[in-house]
């Protein structure tokens, strides 16, 4: 996720997190549409096959990620908004300074709740 991060640099990326549980299972990169530094919206035939993929592979979508190039790593008013699945955590990774910071939340009935992150291997994707 930083990696595509710092490629997407100056504007937000964005992907999707496959698992099982709590634990992700497979990074997804996705495409932001609107090329943007302070937003972004996943492009929907992208985001219809990865939802595909993950079925078939036995996996759901336990989290959503997306950069902040310029700003914290903490859910915007739009990204409060649009936080549609209550069961899905929110990364944000944030690369206003020099070492990346990376933060998780749920976002449910407009209220936000910092989640820990714990690495515990390797991901694919």
């Amino acid at each position: 996720m930083i990696e595509h991060a710092r490629e997407g640099y100056p504007e937000e990326v964005c992907g999707i997190l496959g698992g099982e549980d709590d634990e992700v299972k497979k990074v997804y990169r996705m495409t932001n549409t609107e090329h943007s530094p302070v937003s972004y919206f996943m492009e929907p035939s992208e985001q219809f096959r990865v939802m595909k993929a993950l079925r078939e592979a036995g996996l759901r979508m336990v989290g959503i990620y997306h950069s902040h190039p310029d700003s914290p790593p903490f859910p915007s008013a739009k990204d409060v908004r649009l936080a549609f699945y209550d069961d899905a955590v929110y990364v944000i990774i944030s690369l206003m300074e020099r070492e990346p910071s990376v933060k998780a939340y749920s976002i449910v009935e407009g209220n936000i709740n910092e989640v820990a992150i714990e690495r515990t291997g390797e991901v694919e994707g």
